[in-house]
C-alpha cells in the first residue's frame, strides 16, 4: 500500500465511520479500485482506532464523568450522579453482543462476509430501515431515559454492524429511532457505545498482526490511522450539529444508491466480489 493509497483510505475511513454508511463498506469497496487492494479486516480495525480517538477528544468531558461516576458507584460512601454511573453500566452492557459475537463469528467476519455481493445488500436494506426508523419513530425521548432494555437493544443493533454494509452508527442510530429516542440522543450514545469494542478490536488486531507490520505495512496504516482521526473529528462536529435539524433522508438515498451502483458493477462483472 503506498502513502497516497493509506492517506485516501484514512481519509474515508474518518468520513464516514460516525456517519450511517458503514465505513467498513467504503474501505471494502475502495480497495476494489486501488492498486493494493482490499485492505482487510486487520487494518480496517486498526485505521478505526484513529477515529475512536477522535470521539476520546470530542467527549473527553462526558467520558470523565461517566468513568468517574461508574468507579464511584462501588463506593459506599460515594454519591456518584446516578445517570452518569448508569450510563457506565449500559456502556458496558451494550458491548457484550458484539465482544461475544465477534469472538464466536470470527472466521466468517474476516472471511465470507466480505464478499461485496453481502455488502450490496446490507447497504441497500439497512438504508430503507435507516428511513423507515427516521419517518415513523416518535424521536422525543432524550439520552437521559435510556433504560437497561433499550442499552441492550442497541447491543445488539451495533453488533449488527459486523457484517460490512450495516454500519456501526447507522445500526445503533436506526434501532434508537425505532425506540422513539431523538435523533441527536441516539446519536450520542452510538458514539459513545463505540468507544470499548472499537478500541478493543482495533488492539486486538494489532497485537494478534504485530509480527506482519513490517515497515512497509506500519507506515501506510500509522497514516491512516492519522488521517482517520483528522477526518472524524471534523465529521462528529458537523454531523451532531446536522442531525438535529435535518432528517437521515439524504443517507438513507446513499446507501441505497451505492448498494444498486455496486450490485450493477458486480452482475455485470466490473467488480469482483
Amino acid at each position: 500500500m503506498s502513502p497516497i493509497e493509506a492517506v485516501l483510505l484514512g481519509l474515508l475511513q474518518g468520513l464516514t465511520e460516525f456517519l450511517p454508511v458503514s465505513s467498513s463498506a467504503h474501505l471494502r469497496v475502495a480497495g476494489s479500485f486501488l492498486p493494493s487492494g482490499d485492505p482487510g479486516a486487520a487494518f480496517t480495525a486498526v485505521v478505526q482506532i484513529g477515529t475512536e480517538a477522535a470521539v476520546l477528544l470530542y467527549f473527553r468531558r462526558d467520558i470523565l464523568r461517566i468513568v468517574t461516576a461508574w468507579f464511584a458507584s462501588f463506593l459506599p460512601s460515594a454519591h456518584p450522579d446516578p445517570f452518569d454511573a448508569r450510563m457506565g453500566w449500559l456502556i458496558l452492557l451494550g458491548t457484550l453482543p458484539i465482544a461475544i459475537l465477534g469472538v464466536l463469528f470470527k472466521s466468517a467476519i474476516e472471511g465470507h462476509l466480505r464478499n461485496l455481493y453481502v455488502t450490496a445488500i446490507m447497504l441497500i436494506v439497512f438504508g430503507l430501515l435507516l428511513g423507515v426508523a427516521d419517518r415513523k419513530g416518535h424521536k422525543q425521548l432524550p439520552l437521559g431515559r435510556l433504560t437497561w432494555r433499550d442499552g441492550i437493544l442497541l447491543g445488539f443493533a451495533q453488533a449488527m454492524a459486523l457484517v460490512p454494509g450495516v454500519s456501526r452508527s447507522g445500526g445503533t442510530i436506526t434501532a434508537g429511532l425505532l425506540l422513539g429516542y431523538r435523533r441527536e440522543a441516539a446519536a450520542r450514545f452510538s458514539f459513545l457505545l463505540a468507544i470499548p469494542a472499537v478500541l478493543a478490536s482495533g488492539t486486538y488486531q494489532l497485537i494478534r498482526y504485530w509480527n506482519e507490520f513490517t515497515a512497509d505495512l506500519a507506515m501506510p496504516t500509522a497514516l491512516a490511522t492519522l488521517a482517520a482521526f483528522a477526518s472524524g473529528y471534523g465529521v462528529i462536529v458537523v454531523f451532531l450539529r446536522l442531525i438535529s435539524q435535518r432528517s437521515y433522508l439524504s443517507f438513507v438515498i446513499y446507501r441505497v444508491g451505492l448498494g444498486s451502483l455496486l450490485l450493477v458493477g458486480l452482475l455485470a462483472g466490473r467488480i469482483a466480489p
